[in-house]
């Protein structure tokens, strides 16, 4: 990326401001996206781990295959997933707040006694595979924004602030030269001055 530039001192002042609020904003920028790379690591375990709590959850209720064919289908949905919005290091991001789930009622009575805990376990189960969808679009989230912060890091570091330094070097070795030429100038036109005035 080319920077543009004049050579005079309102480009010079205009090119060292930019310089300086880039130099000021790479740390921090350094910083979020440290701290981004984390928390999609964290989001990605938290993920994994929900999905192999889930796995384990479903593996040690096989011994109920057989009662499962008398649970009603339907008997329970999820009416609602709410949701609330976190920031972490600037961006936002969601968190579950609670699973609102519809029971449908049904008579204890006629239903086998272990009906409640059916519920229950679906409600439990349903629970973790919500909750590590959260952290999965969480993770997705938050390793977009740290590529974008990146993107921004190697931009800045490796493209503009180099490049502004070396429009602000080339800036003032032509305003050095231009005032050298300047001094050589009047020099020359003093000794002139000088020998005619010897002249007469």
């Amino acid at each position: 990326m080319a920077i543009k530039f004049q050579f005079n001192k309102t480009s010079l002042n205009d090119l060292n401001k930019q310089l300086k609020v880039r130099t000021n904003a790479l740390p921090t920028l350094k910083n979020k996206e440290s701290a981004l790379r984390m928390e999609v690591k964290r989001a990605k375990k938290r993920s994994d781990e929900l999905l192999d709590q889930l796995a384990s959850s479903l593996k040690s209720y096989n011994y109920l295959a057989g009662l499962w064919n008398e649970f009603e289908p339907g008997l329970i949905t999820v009416k609602d997933v709410v949701l609330e919005t976190v920031k972490i290091a600037g961006i936002k991001t969601p968190a579950l707040k609670e699973v609102i789930y519809e029971v449908k009622p049904y008579n204890l009575f006629t239903k086998p006694l272990w009906y409640g805990d059916g519920v229950k376990i679906l409600q439990q189960l349903a629970q973790l595979g919500i909750e590590s969808e959260i952290y999965s679009e969480k993770m997705m989230l938050l390793e977009f924004a740290r590529k974008k912060t990146t993107q921004k890091v190697n931009l800045y570091e490796k493209v503009q602030i180099p490049g502004y330094k070396e429009a602000i070097l080339k800036i003032k070795r032509f305003m050095e030269d231009e005032e050298n030429l300047s001094k050589a100038s009047q020099k020359i036109v003093k000794t002139r001055q000088q020998q005619e005035v010897a002249a007469v």
